[in-house]
């Protein structure tokens, strides 16, 4: 089947967060097993867009309300992330260096969308399937089947990905006359809560809605930012998907940017070359267990707990534990962990940003990952651990329940109920503990690195989905 991905993310190309992961790697598990998979995302001012050939397959102009904008299709040309690769090019919104941050986003994102069906309603071949990422596509779904210009494509079957149901794209009533024309009579599905909302639409209009772990799913039916109700309404045609990860990319066997590869047969040996780089880079002691977090420093990911909970566990533990913070996000949360570093000198480091890979090396160097999140969807940096033989200390919240067992339970992790400052602390004191057992420690992280987390499995749920909904319209 021919399957489109329309999203505001891909790594490589464009990433802030997991979604840029899973759209950079599904699609070409999808791609491997038989499928036409083509990915559509914003032509962003990024490295991988100013380093890489792309040639125009498509021209043309979208109007958004009294504006118009010449828009332009661009085709990666060597394929190599897999698959097809295109961008919507429109100067004048996406030629900027972020994804997002900017005052006229919901122009950006309109705009986007009406390109991207512009270009697919003009194509002699009409796609079997489009699945839509979170909010930035969520007009999709609608626009295909009450836009009159895309008459010629209505039939096709669409399908809405939740990456993160607390980001909703809410809009107002104004915003309408960005829109393709379409009878009135169908306004409704635009509406929630006396709002416009692009990732209601799309949950409402979407044939299948699906999330980014089954503990997910759950949990955006009780808490899910005022659309609780519309989960409920759509269960019927909804499903929990564990994400995987690209196991090509994450192979501390084959990974060039670490400091020394290593499988579970010198499991041992590597992670302590890893971490003496990794230690002599930070001014760490490379004997004491490293706790390291990875992520944005937001009050979702637990950000806003690091500060305390690093002072506290560095007291308590001071001539036992390093503790090392990659991410960026919160300006008052930064500042804290940068201040931790003149008190806890030699057992603590920080580093404000975010680097593709020093967050290898921190995988692989590292003893055990914090992530203590309020939210969590599905989470990839717990398995990105597991396959490095990195301890994951997680908060039973989303993909984290779905991925991490207790080592009390005979499991792969370290597990706790609250995202309190408290929680954390109890849990760095039992590793500890686990880490000063070395034949308990390397069972664990032998464990972990036998985890089937790849996109093989993933991929064929999607496309078990794609088939019904193609087949017999359900889920």
């Amino acid at each position: 089947m021919e399957i489109f991905h329309i999203s505001a993310e891909c790594y490589p190309m464009a990433k802030v967060g997991g979604l840029a992961d899973v759209v950079g790697a599904l699609p070409k598990y999808q791609t491997n097993a038989g499928h036409e998979v083509r990915v559509i995302v914003p032509c962003y001012n990024t490295k991988f867009r100013n380093e890489n050939d792309f040639e125009s397959v498509h021209q043309g102009t979208i109007t958004l309300g009294n504006f118009k904008f010449p828009f332009n299709v661009l085709k990666e040309t060597t394929d190599k992330l897999g698959y097809e690769l295109y961008l919507i090019e429109i100067n004048e919104l996406f030629d900027r260096s972020n994804v997002y941050g900017y005052e006229d986003d919901i122009e950006r994102f309109f705009s986007f969308q009406i390109a991207a069906l512009d270009w697919i309603s003009t194509r002699n071949k009409v796609p079997n399937v489009i699945n839509c990422h979170d909010h930035h596509t969520g007009l999709i779904p609608f626009l295909l089947q009450y836009a009159y210009k895309y008459e010629s494509i209505k039939n096709v079957k669409t399908v809405i990905t939740i990456h993160n149901g607390l980001y909703q794209g809410w809009f107002g009533f104004d915003k309408l006359q960005y829109l393709p024309e379409f009878d009135l009579v169908h306004v409704g599905f635009l509406e929630w809560g006396n709002s416009l909302n692009s990732l209601a639409v799309g949950v409402k209009c979407a044939h299948a809605v699906t999330t980014v772990s089954p503990s997910y799913l759950n949990e955006i039916n009780i808490s899910a930012n005022g659309l609780e109700s519309l989960f409920n309404m759509v269960r019927s045609k909804s499903r929990g998907i564990l994400n995987g990860i690209d196991i090509e990319v994450w192979d501390p066997s084959k990974d060039i940017m670490i400091a020394q590869n290593y499988a579970i047969e010198t499991l041992e040996n590597g992670k302590q070359k890893n971490k003496e780089k990794l230690c002599e880079q930070f001014e760490l002691d490379p004997s004491k267990p490293l706790f390291s977090f990875i992520g944005r420093l937001f009050e979702e990911k637990g950000g806003d707990l690091l500060p305390q909970a690093s002072a506290l566990a560095l007291s308590e533990n001071f001539d036992n534990i390093n503790i090392l913070i990659l991410g960026s996000g919160n300006s008052a949360i930064e500042e804290q962990l940068i201040r931790l570093r003149n008190d806890y000198n030699g057992n603590y480091n920080v580093f404000i940003g975010y680097n593709e890979e020093l967050a290898h090396l921190i995988y692989a160097g590292s003893d055990f990952i914090l992530m203590p999140s309020r939210v969590e969807p599905c989470g990839l940096n717990q398995m990105y651990a597991l396959r490095y033989g990195t301890i994951p200390i997680v908060r039973r919240t989303g993909g984290l329940q779905d991925t991490v067992i207790d080592f009390g339970d005979n499991g792969n992790g370290i597990c706790h109920d609250q995202a309190s400052v408290g929680d954390i602390c109890y849990s760095i004191n039992r590793a500890v503990k686990l880490y000063d057992d070395k034949i308990h420690l390397n069972k664990i992280r032998n464990t972990g690195m036998k985890t089937d987390h790849s996109w093989e499995r993933v991929c064929q749920e999607y496309i078990e989905i794609y088939t019904l909904i193609i087949e017999k319209n359900e889920v």
